[in-house]
């Protein structure tokens, strides 16, 4: 077996992935909040985690991972679109999550094993916010229930912060009734108009970090093997998340390996955020004709830890390999994978080695089975090139050859042209003349 080795956020460095139990390997991500379209920046971790959940059911067999990426159900971003529209959250959160799902497979991301709604668990976080208060961690002042960050010694070593730091990363509410500043919130009060939940403390709805430990302890157990999730998770979600699942199960570790995938920015400007408003999402660059593989070569073109810059010139290379893997593997059946190609995923998921590797594979069989792991060539070179067929096209591609039969190259060359300018590209071999588009 080729060894794993990830690189562990709270220990920064690499490290050799030994599972708890290699036949149940355990990892959740964190997933999307459902209140608008996901943008191309939010499908990296959906594809980045999808290579490793292949990777893991390559190595310890296909049954052995169960796989959780949540859906954030509830949310003030939810509530304020669902009032604009005037309809209840649910729309809004039924509408997005459909498209989430949709988007997330056009760029070849497998369903995880479960995707649990934060709306469907509120039972399991009103019980653990109760242990946490029951234990000293929690406290409840004016109609909300908070963490107290000083009741845990090990706060901050996800992120290595300092307190003043993490205050400020944080952009904590100032509010008369925390104990400290850090503290954060685990239960939230309710308008009578707006979504909530009977609770010991009363209606009210949840925080936002308390939903995955609920939601982890449920499906996964207390300590699971890998949890992942963007960068901009580390503070202060992680960092909170770990705390209050380590209050609540007595100092038992969240997660045993902890991976972030880095950001991603457009061409020539930041971070890729909604609020920023320089995003693009994956429907958009779907609708613009881009197929979902090319936008996932693209997304693993650089290093999961590193930046990727999104761009034009970024999409046409993933397109162009992806034009020269397939014709590589042609119409053959996956065969075994190619060992190089293990070892560079299995060097910390270095999808940009395991592509390199990837384009010197010979044998077409091994070509595609080798792709499979990345989530690439899931077509057949027919598919790819000429999508569902077009009869007109082939009625132009004979019209073409009866035209060269005939020496008649002046009308042969027209034709050709003339598919050039529909973005139809012909190649002529000793088997005939195939199209496919450009």
């Amino acid at each position: 077996m080729t060894p794993i080795r990830l690189y562990h956020t709270m220990a920064r460095e690499k490290r050799v992935f030994e599972p708890a139990d290699p036949k149940r390997v355990t990892m959740y991500v964190c997933g999307p909040t459902v209140y608008n379209r996901a943008h191309i920046g939010n499908a990296r971790p959906a594809v980045v985690f999808d290579v490793l959940a292949r990777l893991l059911r390559h190595t310890y067999g296909e049954q052995s991972l169960v796989y959780a990426r949540n859906v954030t159900d509830v949310d003030d971003k939810i509530i304020d679109a669902a009032r604009e529209e005037g309809v209840d959250p649910s729309v809004i959160t039924d509408r997005f999550e459909r498209h989430y799902v949709e988007d997330m497979g056009a760029l070849g991301v497998r369903t995880p094993d479960i995707a649990p709604r934060a709306t469907e668990h509120v039972a399991e976080m009103i019980a653990m916010i109760a242990r946490l208060v029951e234990t000293g961690h929690a406290y409840e002042a004016d109609g909300h229930v908070l963490f107290h960050v000083p009741s845990d010694p090990d706060y901050g070593a996800l992120g290595r912060r300092d307190r003043d730091a993490m205050i400020a990363g944080a952009r904590v509410e100032v509010a008369s009734y925390k104990r400290d500043p850090a503290d954060f919130v685990l239960w939230k009060p309710s308008d009578p108009q707006v979504i909530g939940w009977d609770s010991p403390w009363g209606r009210g709805r949840p925080g936002w970090h308390i939903e995955c430990s609920a939601m982890i302890e449920r499906h996964l157990g207390h300590t699971i093997d890998i949890h992942g999730g963007g960068l901009d998770l580390i503070f202060p979600h992680h960092e909170n998340e770990i705390a209050q699942s380590r209050c609540a199960h007595g100092g038992a570790p969240l997660a045993r390996y902890w991976l972030h995938n880095g950001f991603l920015s457009m061409a020539g400007s930041e971070k890729m955020s909604k609020s920023l408003g320089n995003v693009v999402t994956v429907g958009e660059l779907l609708e613009q004709g881009h197929k979902g593989e090319t936008l996932r070569l693209a997304l693993l073109s650089a290093h999961y830890r590193q930046p990727l810059e999104w761009s034009s010139q970024l999409i046409a290379q993933s397109k162009a390999t992806l034009d020269r893997l397939y014709r590589s593997a042609g119409e053959a059946a996956a065969g075994e994978v190619d060992e190089g190609v293990i070892e560079a995923l299995g060097d910390d998921l270095n999808t940009p080695l395991a592509l390199s590797r990837l384009s010197a594979v010979e044998d077409p069989a091994m070509l595609r089975a080798s792709a499979e792991l990345l989530g690439l060539l899931g077509s057949t070179g027919l598919e790819w090139f000429q999508g569902e067929g077009d009869t007109r096209i082939d009625d132009l591609v004979a019209a073409r050859a009866a035209a060269k039969a005939e020496r008649n190259f002046a009308e042969a060359d027209r034709i050709r042209s003339e598919l050039a300018e529909k973005g139809v590209l012909l190649e002529d071999g000793p088997a005939g003349t195939t199209w496919r588009r450009a």
